[in-house]
C-alpha cells in the first residue's frame, strides 16, 4: 500500500481530495486534483470525475486573485508542487 501523505506535497493534495469526495470542490487543493485528474487516476488514484472542475487552472487562478497579491507566483508553486506529488506518486506505483 502506498503511504500517500509521504509523498512531496501531499498536505496540500491530499485534502483535495477528500474535499472532492465529500463534494465541497471550491479548495485549492480540489483545483489542484482536477488539474492533474488523468495522471492521478492513471498512478491508481481514485478520483471522483463527476466533482471535477471545466476549467480547473482558470478557476485556480481566479480564486488565488481573490486574496493574494502574489497570485502568479503562488499559482505557479502550486503547479510546481502538483507535479513533484504526481511525480512521486508515480514513481511509486511503478514499484
Amino acid at each position: 500500500m502506498m503511504e500517500l501523505h509521504e509523498l512531496p506535497g501531499a498536505d496540500i493534495i491530499l485534502p483535495g481530495l477528500e474535499d472532492l469526495r465529500i463534494g465541497k470542490s471550491n479548495s485549492i487543493g480540489s483545483f489542484l486534483i482536477s488539474i492533474a485528474s488523468i495522471r492521478l487516476r492513471q498512478a491508481g488514484l481514485n478520483i471522483p470525475e463527476e466533482r471535477l472542475h471545466k476549467e480547473p487552472e482558470l478557476t485556480l487562478y481566479r480564486y488565488l486573485q481573490q486574496d493574494r497579491s502574489d497570485a502568479y507566483a503562488y499559482y505557479n508553486a502550486l503547479l510546481n508542487t502538483l507535479n513533484s506529488f504526481c511525480l512521486a506518486l508515480e514513481m511509486k506505483a511503478k514499484t
